[in-house]
């Protein structure tokens, strides 16, 4: 049994092979005839023919063609892609946005504290205002300056205290 088998096979290999190869030769004899290839460049250039009279006609009624529909379907991708990254940049800044209100002081604790900064500084604006409006301090005698081009008083006019008692 296994011999027949072997052989069936053998047998079914050589068909095969046959089959193929006479397609082969009708396939290359074909191609070799003119008017089969005559008739193939023919029917080739209809067909040509016939896409740019349907493109015309469908451009005359205002109908996109198939060459329209790819190139728009393209776009429409291109377009979605740059859509999906612009929303995952948006979802990227909420994110960010919450974590930083979380961590973020609370808004009226916030508040007072600015309050708080501003009612100080206010103050000490007042106060500077009310130095500047102030008359200014007398110099102590100590610090007073000293006329350079002035005469000096004459020493003798004053008495001393001793002369005083002796008298």
């Amino acid at each position: 049994m296994a011999d027949d088998d072997a052989g069936d096979e053998t047998l079914r290999d050589r068909i095969t092979r046959q089959g193929e190869d006479a397609l082969g030769k009708l396939a290359q004899d074909l191609l070799e005839n003119p008017l089969v290839t005559g008739a193939i460049s023919r029917a080739f250039d209809a067909r040509e023919r016939a896409v740019a009279a349907q493109e015309t006609a469908m451009s005359a009624l205002n109908l996109p063609s198939a060459a329209d529909l790819e190139r728009l379907t393209r776009r429409l991708r291109s377009v979605s892609q740059r859509l999906e990254g612009l929303e995952d940049g948006v979802d990227k800044l909420d994110r960010r946005f919450e974590d930083v209100a979380r961590t973020a002081a609370p808004p009226d604790d916030r508040l007072a504290a600015i309050e708080a900064q501003v009612s100080k500084l206010a103050g000490e604006v007042a106060n500077l205002a009310r130095t500047l409006d102030a008359a200014p301090a007398p110099v102590p005698r100590e610090q007073e300056r000293l006329e350079v081009d002035a005469p000096a008083k004459p020493a003798g006019r004053k008495r001393s205290s001793r002369a005083k008692k002796s008298s």
